[in-house]
């Protein structure tokens, strides 16, 4: 028996299940989503007449402001879905604000590209699934 555990014999250990690869998944669903939003983000800035649904306004945004938005959040998000990748409890926490974040923010485009918007919500809410269910087997089996 360790040190470790003579000290704290009652802790309770995280230990690494098949499910871990959830997590994997998390972060690399946590990526491509990112990626998605900084590609979309920057059409709506530099191509707005591509987006545009009704009018030069999308939800409460116009679409260059919009654009930027999705651009650094999707920036954000790939950043997270990396440090994900280290098991870090912080790591989990921002990716779950973020991926809820994002989930909101493609309410936005709703109006313009419903079949996109529902796909990356649908998307977001498995990466959330996948964190808050299976997310403190993270720094049992990332360290494997």
């Amino acid at each position: 028996m360790s040190t470790e555990a003579r000290q704290q014999p009652f802790a309770r250990v995280p230990v690494s299940t098949g499910w871990v690869g959830w997590i994997w998944f998390a972060g690399l669903a946590l990526i491509l989503v990112g990626t998605f939003n900084v590609i979309h983000g920057l059409v709506a800035v530099f191509e707005d007449d591509v987006l545009v649904a009704a009018g030069e306004t999308l939800a409460i945004l116009d679409l260059t402001a919009w654009g930027w938005v999705h651009a650094v959040a999707g920036a954000l998000q790939i950043v997270v879905g990396c440090m994900l990748f280290t098991g870090a409890r912080w790591a989990r926490i921002t990716a779950i604000v973020v991926v809820m974040l994002n989930a909101v923010a493609q309410l936005a485009a709703l109006n313009a590209q419903p079949t996109w918007a529902i796909v990356i919500i649908a998307l977001d809410v498995v990466v959330l699934w996948a964190l808050v269910v299976h997310g403190e087997e993270a720094r049992a089996g990332i360290s494997v």
